[in-house]
């Protein structure tokens, strides 16, 4: 649970303080990539979401079924799996038609965080999933800091470094000027560096799903829209030919 909260305060954070350092000035973000026609890493980022983020964060404009239908959730006759859906990636007693809300009273929220933690709908149209990604790896030790945790893109961060355990110990070896190059890993936590970063990827990927999933269906029409204006070159050129050959004559 605690894990669960650290990682709600982590995505809080990103989206209360990333404006500036998404503007330019800021420490180099750690570019990278995602495909969200990628099911599997789909799959994997809405179980990490469900289990570490939803305590805190809802998805008010995504429903459990369309998200599910469009991670491949269905049985063979492309009918959803509910049992699959409620299972592995509802944990309150939300209907599986119902938006990805949170249960947490507003009031309490208030009192534990000092402010509402914010829908994350729209979290990787906004910030970008570079600026996201960069954020969650940007944690390292301070003994400073009330939680002994600092960040390179939010100096200051008044959380502490929950992914620790699983990320390791981290510290900074810059002159006080820290960013993702400066970190150093000196002792590791429960996921190696690499399943850490893709773990964060497919979380990404999942927030970046979220924030437009018409764009699956933009893909499928793109492809088919491409296929038409190929038949249709091929015909128009077979025309043209066939004008030029009459009036030739």
């Amino acid at each position: 649970m605690m894990l669960q909260k650290g990682i709600a305060y982590g995505l809080l954070l990103c989206l209360s303080f990333g404006g500036a350092y998404s503007a330019g000035g800021g420490p180099e973000l750690e570019h990278i990539r995602v495909d969200v026609r990628d099911q599997a890493a789909l799959q994997r980022g809405a179980a990490m979401y469900m289990n570490y983020c939803s305590g805190c964060h809802s998805l008010k404009y995504m429903r459990y079924n369309r998200m599910a239908k469009d991670m491949g959730l269905t049985h063979f006759t492309g009918e959803l799996d509910t049992e699959l859906l409620v299972n592995n990636l509802i944990f309150t007693d939300a209907k599986p038609h119902a938006p990805i809300e949170i249960s947490m009273p507003a009031e309490s929220a208030r009192q534990w965080f000092g402010v509402v933690p914010p829908d994350l709908s729209l979290s990787a149209r906004e910030k970008g999933v570079s600026w996201i990604y960069s954020y969650l790896k940007g944690f390292y030790a301070d003994e400073s800091r009330p939680f002994g945790s600092n960040n390179v893109f939010v100096p200051g961060v008044a959380m502490p470094n929950v992914l620790a355990p699983l990320s390791g110990r981290v510290i900074d070896t810059s002159d006080g000027h820290p960013s993702l190059d400066s970190l150093l890993l000196v002792q590791k936590g429960t996921m190696s560096e690499h399943r850490f970063d893709s773990a964060l990827q497919d979380l990404v990927t999942f927030l970046a799903y979220v924030g437009e999933p018409a764009q699956l269906s933009r893909y499928r029409i793109g492809a088919g829209v491409m296929v038409f204006l190929l038949v249709f070159l091929l015909l128009s050129w077979q025309l043209k030919k066939l004008y030029w050959r009459q009036i030739k004559k």
